[in-house]
């Protein structure tokens, strides 16, 4: 998977750069909600918490689905993760290693579905693979040692919420976001 930005216009580069942020500030806003809605989530089943990571995985879906180039959902993702970590957040910076996780882990899913066709389909397939990713990552570094029934909620939950949670709130941005007009230069 080569990132050729010679490939990318000035202005793919500047929308992805703002998106990025925007959508890092989305991550900031979602960091405050996830702690309430993680311990409700825990009487539930163990591991369905993980259903609250596709918020996460906007930045990279949301770069890839308006400039359509290779390599716009590492770029979102990893500007999000970045300005969720230099806003503040209970994770620290850890969140740059799992925004390239799950950035790349989506280009996967771009990749192995046809670029030229960016429906809700296309977006939930790269969903699930950056929330398995996520999912995957997040349990080896924050719930090791909760057990095999933990691990396969846990994992599973995020990998939905990847395809559903996250390419749903994508879709549902750039839909409110083409009828304003500002992603005419975009074809959308």
């Amino acid at each position: 998977m080569s990132m050729k930005f010679r490939e990318w216009r000035t202005v793919d580069l500047i929308v992805a750069s703002v998106l990025g942020v925007a959508s890092g500030v989305i991550f900031v806003a979602w960091n405050a909600a996830y702690a309430p809605l993680s311990v409700a989530l825990a009487g539930f089943t163990p591991g369905l918490v993980g259903s609250l990571g596709g918020v996460w995985l906007i930045g990279g879906l949301l770069v890839a689905l308006v400039v359509r180039r290779p390599g716009a959902a590492v770029l979102g993702e990893v500007i999000a993760a970045s300005v969720s970590a230099m806003i503040g957040n209970q994770w620290g910076f850890t969140v740059l290693v799992l925004g390239i996780a799950q950035g790349l882990a989506m280009e996967l899913g771009f990749r192995l579905m046809d670029r030229t066709r960016f429906d809700f389909a296309v977006v939930a397939v790269a969903g699930a693979f950056g929330g398995l990713a996520q999912g995957t990552l997040e349990y080896f570094y924050w719930w090791p040692g909760t057990g095999a029934e933990f691990a396969a909620v846990f994992i599973t939950a995020a990998t939905a919420s990847g395809a559903i949670l996250g390419a749903g709130l994508t879709v549902l941005l750039v839909r409110s976001l083409s009828k304003t007009g500002i992603l005419a230069t975009f074809g959308r």
